[in-house]
Formats: structure tokens, C-alpha cells, sequence
């Protein structure tokens, strides 16, 4: 019956995307009214419902800029792949299937398709990585394949720089027509046979990761780099390729990539959406002075509230934004990730494992014993603006690791739980009352 009604909304939305997409947008919501099972989904339809008849409302203008700046064939599979098929058909049948199996399932996987990078950037575990795993074509396939049957369709790559697989990754994205995909990517290696790839699919945009202006990007990722990331933002835009940003901040960064002017500049090279990511010391040579103040991490806090209230560009932050989704989203709740080497770890910050996926299903990987303590510890807070079992509340992540007696991921300066989590307490204790001082004041 789901299948059913979905292939016809699927050929409902196509049919007017092909037409007006603009003038149609009421007829789409009424398509997703008839399709909306749970009260979130509803709520949602009726809060676009809602900003539609606004023409200065920011999400407003963001959904135009979504209809009039995106090829219509990325439109299509946006709509179909990732609103259709992975929230309101996927996200339904995950969660019944998660009740049946007593265990976590996610709405993404997060994939590194290799270690290899053509950069080495400040602070970055990747850099460590031995330059030659990778996963095999075969095995991303049926890591995808086992997803879509516990109604998984959303995908996301990592690295390493995932763009150096770029012929595997564009026939997987052909392989799996209806899934989303999207690939953190540094930028460097977007040329304009492979944006025209991109717009080729349709169900595949980029996460570029960018640190400020040219002085900050440079900074950590090498000089060049940053003008190499708008000329790759300029190939996209031109070929109407879905695309966001990936920030990380630090102590070093953080006034700049908050700033108006930062987020209006990426908004006019083409930016849809922003991931916003808190620097995170991991390996043993991790740079702890980049770990970023409390002072800072508050203001991003406020920053990126205020972006999504006044800003055509829909912006998340990783660690922020817990509070919208009851704490950390990892250990298969909302995602996990699997390295080069097939290790299934609960987070991409979190390298230790208890499995690796050449051994298992999917399904089993999801339930080993590290997921399991995941999956009875979560939240890790009752505060959710200290989401995270590693920089928020070390001591959950020590004591997972060692009942599950998982082991370090890292595949050249393996770091004991003990020693990551130690470069953690400080900045875990120093934000513990301005986040008490928030959260109180989020739910006077």
C-alpha cells in the first residue's frame, strides 16, 4: 500500500515540477498532506504552508531559490529521493523495524569511501590515515542495498577525500536511483566534467568545507585552497547542482564564520544549506588549543538561530542543535559510520569499534554490543545542549568503550579512550554552566 501510494506521488510531483513548480507549490502540499502519516511530517507541511503566502520570509525565499536555482532534474530527485522516499516512506519503516529488531536504525549512514586526501589539513585525523584503504564498490552497494531494505535513503560520504572515488560514487548514485546522496567534500577536485555529472544524477549534492574567508581557509587546508572552493562553488551553481558548506570552528575562526558577511557571501556563490561543527581534538597529536571557548561555542549557539530566522540558507549545528533532536543523533539513532576499513563506529568522531561490516550485515553491525550501549545510554544528558558521550560528557564514552571493550579505530596513533577523553574535560567542564544557564532559560 506504501509503495503503492508512493510511486503515485512520485509521478504527481514530477508531473508538476515539469510544469510550474512555483505556482504549483500548494498542489505539492496537498499531495504531502494526503501522504503524511505521523504529526511531524504534518506540522512541517503546514509550516511551509504557512511562509509560502510570505514572500519576504526567509524560508520563503529559500524555497525559491530551491525552484529557480536547481536544475529541474536535481529538483526532482531532491523531492522524491530524500522528502519522499527517506523521510515520509523511509523514516516510518525504520522506526517499526527498530521496535521489531530492539535496536537502533538510522536515517543515514555516514561512508568513507577512502582515506586518500590531496590535502592535509591542521587538526584533521585524516591526515594520519594510511593513503590506501578504501571500501570496495561491491561492499558500498550492499552496504546500500541492506540499508534500503530497513528504509534507509539517505547517504553521505566522508573521507578521506571522498571526490578522488568519483567514478564509483556517480554509478552508485545511477545503481541507486532512489536515494539521496551527499558528499563532505574539501571542493578541490569539482571540475566542471564533474559537476555536469552531478546535475547528470540529480540525487547527489556537496557538502564543501570551507573555514572563513581565504585567510582562515588557508589557514588549516593549505594556500590556494580557498580559491580553489569558490571556483568549485561557481562550476556547481552555473549547472544548478544542489551544494551547502561545512564549517568547523575554533578558537581562531569562530567571529568570522559567524558573521553576516560569511553567510551572505556563501549564500550568493550558491549555498543551500550549512553544516556548522565544533573543532573536536582526535588523534594524539590533536591541536587542543583549536578547541574552541565557551564564550565561542555560546555564540555560534545564538548565531545559527539567528541565521535560520533572517538567512535564505538553512544552517545546522552538530552539537548545538541537540536540543531539537533529544541529544546525540549517533550509535545509529538518527546515523553512524563506517570507515575505509569497513570498522563500524557509532560517530564519525568517535573512532572505536566492536565490528566491521566485511564480517557482518548491516543489521547485525547495528546491533553489537557497542550500539546496544549507545542505544540504553542515550541521551547522554538531560540537558541536550550537552549532547555528546566525548566532548560533553567524557566519562559516558569511556565507560561504553570499555563494558563493550571496543577498540581504537585510529590506523596509525591508536589513542585509548582514557587519553581522548582526558583532552576533553576541560572544555566539558568549562561549558557545563553556560549550557545549564541556556537550557534553564530555553525551558523557564
Amino acid at each position: 500500500m506504501i509503495e503503492g501510494t508512493k510511486q503515485w506521488t512520485m509521478k504527481q510531483v514530477i508531473n508538476y515540477l515539469e510544469k510550474d513548480p512555483l505556482k504549483n507549490i500548494p498542489k505539492l502540499l496537498n499531495i504531502a498532506d494526503k501522504i503524511a502519516i505521523n504529526e511531524r511530517d504534518k506540522r512541517v507541511i503546514q509550516r511551509i504552508r504557512n511562509i509560502s503566502g510570505d514572500p519576504d520570509n526567509n524560508w520563503n525565499i529559500l524555497i525559491n531559490r530551491f525552484f529557480t536555482e536547481l536544475n529541474p532534474n536535481s529538483r526532482k530527485k531532491i523531492i522524491t529521493n530524500y522528502f519522499i522516499n527517506s523521510i515520509m516512506v523511509g523514516i516510518p519503516k525504520k522506526n517499526k523495524l527498530q521496535e521489531v529488531h530492539d535496536c537502533n536504525i538510522p536515517w543515514a549512514i555516514l561512508i568513507d569511501p577512502t582515506t586518500a586526501c590531496n590535502l592535509k589539513c591542521t587538526g584533521c585525523w585524516a591526515a594520519e590515515y594510511d593513503k590506501h584503504d578504501n571500501l570496495s564498490f561491491e561492499t558500498i552497494d550492499r552496504i546500500i542495498s541492506e540499508g534500503k531494505e530497513l528504509g534507509i535513503y539517505m547517504y553521505i560520504y566522508s573521507g578521506g577525500e571522498p571526490l578522488s572515488r568519483k567514478k564509483d560514487i556517480i554509478k552508485l548514485a545511477e545503481k541507486h536511483d532512489d536515494c539521496m546522496f551527499l558528499s563532505f567534500t574539501n571542493g578541490t577536485l569539482v571540475d566542471e566534467v564533474f559537476a555536469k555529472e552531478l546535475a547528470r544524477v540529480g540525487n547527489f549534492a556537496l557538502a564543501i568545507s570551507v573555514e572563513g574567508f581565504e585567510e582562515e581557509t588557508d589557514m588549516r587546508r593549505g594556500k590556494g585552497t580557498y580559491n580553489k572552493v569558490m571556483d568549485a562553488m561557481t562550476l556547481l551553481k552555473n549547472e544548478g547542482v544542489p551544494f551547502g558548506f561545512s564549517t568547523c570552528y575554533h578558537k581562531y575562526n569562530t567571529d568570522v564564520v559567524g558573521s553576516n558577511e560569511y553567510i551572505d557571501m556563501l549564500i550568493d556563490k550558491g549555498a543551500l544549506f550549512g553544516w556548522y561543527f565544533t573543532y573536536i581534538p582526535i588523534g594524539k597529536d590533536a591541536v587542543v588549543d583549536l578547541i574552541a571557548t565557551p564564550e565561542q561555542r555560546e555564540y555560534m549557539y545564538h548565531k545559527v538561530r539567528e541565521i535560520r530566522e533572517t538567512k535564505e540558507c538553512f544552517v545546522l549545528d552538530f552539537w548545538n542543535d541537540g536540543e531539537y533532536v533529544n541529544g546525540c543523533i549517533a550509535g545509529g539513532k538518527n546515523y553512524f559510520h563506517i570507515n575505509a576499513s569497513g570498522d563500524v563506529e557509532p560517530c564519525a568522531f568517535i573512532h572505536y569499534s566492536d565490528t566491521n561490516i566485511h564480517d557482518v550485515s548491516l543489521l547485525e553491525a547495528l546491533k553489537s554490543p557497542l550500539f546496544r550501549q549507545y542505544r540504553q545510554n542515550q541521551p547522554f544528558n538531560s540537558n541536550h545542549l550537552k549532547p555528546c558521550p566525548l566532548f560533553d560528557n567524557p566519562e559516558k564514552l569511556r565507560d561504553m568503550v570499555n563494558k563493550t571493550n571496543a577498540v581504537s579505530t585510529q590506523p596509525i596513533d591508536e589513542e585509548s579512550v582514557e587519553d581522548l577523553t582526558a583532552k576533553c574535560e576541560d572544555a566539558a567542564k568549562a561549558w557545563t554552566p553556560v549550557a545549564e544557564v541556556l537550557w534553564n532559560k530555553r525551558n523557564r
